[in-house]
């Protein structure tokens, strides 16, 4: 089964290209390894929480930009085994110095729950981080197969992918339980759509919001008031580099 290694960290703005620079020489090595893509969102359309959000969830700082990231690999085990042998590799050590405080990263290992549509490049990511509850992982995946079915892909949406947590690290400032505020029993799903662009995916939004006006909202399998989540311009995707 596919697997991802997520991330999400903070970036000083100013040090956008150092950071370009650093994921280019970071894929190279984990493509050595077997990774099979590495794609990099730039926040561009992120929104303060009452309760949490993405800017929280990394401690970012003034002068930050927000990052999500993933990288794919064909597997658990192949991740695994790969993460293992990339800690013994001299060339680990001769990347770039990290342009960011790795210390505030959060990352973890998702297995794909629910995916539609394509990997075609997007122009526009739209990321989420949220925690659901274990036991209501079927129902959360009937309501993301909804939203696909009847939001976004009428609305021109790409695709998506929902992932659930299953190695799911915690960390000594941070990680993704205390960025979502998750409670006993709930996972850490760590999701994202794509769009041709930001006008498209905006245009979605707001006309879902237009249908939804004085109805009820519906009950989810999750707590959406913990739910984070951002606009991301895409700035490296291995897949389709020139």
């Amino acid at each position: 089964m596919t697997y991802y290694t997520s991330s999400l960290l903070a970036v000083p703005t100013a040090n956008k290209q150092q950071y370009l620079s650093h994921a280019s020489a970071a894929w190279a090595v984990f493509q050595r390894y077997g990774a099979l893509r590495m794609v990099e969102g730039w926040g561009v359309d992120i929104s303060r929480g009452k309760v949490t959000d993405l800017y929280q969830a990394v401690q970012a700082q003034d002068g930050e930009t927000v990052v999500f990231s993933w990288i794919e690999w064909q597997d658990r085990p192949a991740a695994d085994a790969a993460w293992q042998k990339m800690q013994a590799d001299a060339a680990m050590n001769s990347l770039p110095a990290m342009p960011f405080d790795g210390s505030r990263m959060i990352y973890g290992g998702f297995e794909p729950v629910f995916t539609a549509g394509t990997d075609h490049p997007a122009g526009y990511i739209q990321g989420f981080v949220l925690a659901v509850p274990a036991q209501n992982r079927a129902a959360y995946i009937d309501i993301a197969r909804q939203a696909w079915e009847g939001a976004f892909k009428p609305r021109g949406c790409l695709g998506t992918v929902e992932a659930w947590g299953v190695d799911v690290p915690h960390g000594a400032q941070t990680d993704f339980y205390r960025a979502s505020k998750a409670e006993a029993s709930e996972i850490p799903v760590f999701s994202w759509t794509l769009w041709p662009d930001k006008a498209t995916c905006d245009a979605a939004a707001q006309a879902m919001e237009a249908e939804m006006a004085g109805q009820s909202f519906p009950e989810m399998p999750f707590d959406g008031m913990r739910m984070m989540w951002g606009g991301f311009e895409p700035i490296f995707d291995s897949a389709f580099r020139a």
